[in-house]
């Protein structure tokens, strides 16, 4: 019995042993991605933290952080980023999710063919796109144009250079990115759990809410999140369809740069704007990645 004991924690020794020398060889593997993530992210943000806490002297100073709570334009600036980010967002849930899930029920071959269209915005140019956007949602665009042509309305409704006008075509460009994981996500969800459900006299309903939609909650959050980030650093669409009315946080940063040649309070936007996002992507991940963890758990 002790010649069986003292095996045992030999091989538990060797195994642990064999487990810390894996480590050590998968740091050294990993170390020159990690020096790469140091030189092209840590390295900018901690340049971009320096120029933020000097004045134009290059004194210490945090005059540039103070103008964020004396002027108002920047609390309206940056209100209106998230309100937008907030907006598209939404649209893409609201229109992403219904989308996906059909072609989630839709045989591989002919999902796969309707997938194209999805991705053909990527064919095209932000820039291109939002130019499009702007001849259709013109006060004589083509919509207004048709819409007038077939006496829905009287007057050109106000599509373009405003709020409404930046949500649809940033939504138009944002879509892709959510579609594209919650798909994915859907598609690894097994039929079987939707048939025991629904054998157990679960109704449709019941079995979409109560079974398949917690299990797509990881492609939803990866989506919200994606999407998120990117309409907050978002420059072309709400400069040209914002006509000036809708005032961005990367907009403004770039004003502080072009015109006041302030490059301290331009990075002084970015920190905040960088805190501020790392703050409800937590918060996100709390809220949906939490209950997303859990359902693959129970997977």
């Amino acid at each position: 019995m002790a010649s069986v004991a003292g095996n045992s924690t030999l091989n538990v020794y060797i195994l642990r042993r064999s487990a810390r020398g894996e480590k050590v060889w998968l740091m050294l593997l990993c170390t020159p991605a990690l020096l790469l993530v140091a030189a092209v992210i840590i390295i900018p943000i901690g340049w971009l933290f320096s120029l933020s806490i000097y004045d134009g002297d290059g004194h210490f100073s945090l005059i540039n952080y103070e103008r964020f709570f004396v002027q108002s334009s920047y609390v309206k600036t940056f209100t209106t980023t998230f309100q937008v980010a907030f907006a598209v967002t939404a649209a893409c849930v609201l229109i992403g999710y219904p989308l996906t899930y059909t072609l989630s029920q839709l045989s591989q071959r002919v999902a796969s063919f309707f997938l194209i269209f999805v991705l053909l915005p990527f064919w095209t140019s932000v820039l291109v796109r939002t130019f499009a956007w702007l001849v259709l949602l013109q006060r004589k665009g083509l919509i207004n144009t048709w819409l007038i042509d077939i006496g829905a309305i009287e007057q050109p409704l106000p599509l373009a250079n405003n709020f409404t006008g930046v949500v649809i075509a940033m939504t138009h460009i944002m879509l892709p990115f959510l579609i594209l994981p919650l798909y994915a996500s859907m598609r690894a969800i097994d039929k079987n759990y939707l048939r025991a459900s629904m054998s157990l006299g679960a109704a449709p309903t019941a079995t979409f809410w109560q079974v398949f939609f917690p299990l797509s909650i990881p492609g939803l959050a990866s989506g919200i999140m994606i999407v998120f980030v990117l309409c907050l650093g978002l420059y072309v669409t709400p400069t040209l369809l914002g006509g000036g009315k809708v005032v961005m946080w990367a907009m403004r940063m770039e004003q502080t740069t072009a015109l006041y040649s302030s490059w301290g309070a331009a990075a002084a936007l970015g920190v905040l704007l960088l805190a501020v996002t790392l703050c409800l992507l937590a918060l996100f991940h709390f809220l949906l990645g939490a209950r997303a963890t859990g359902a693959w758990s129970t997977k």
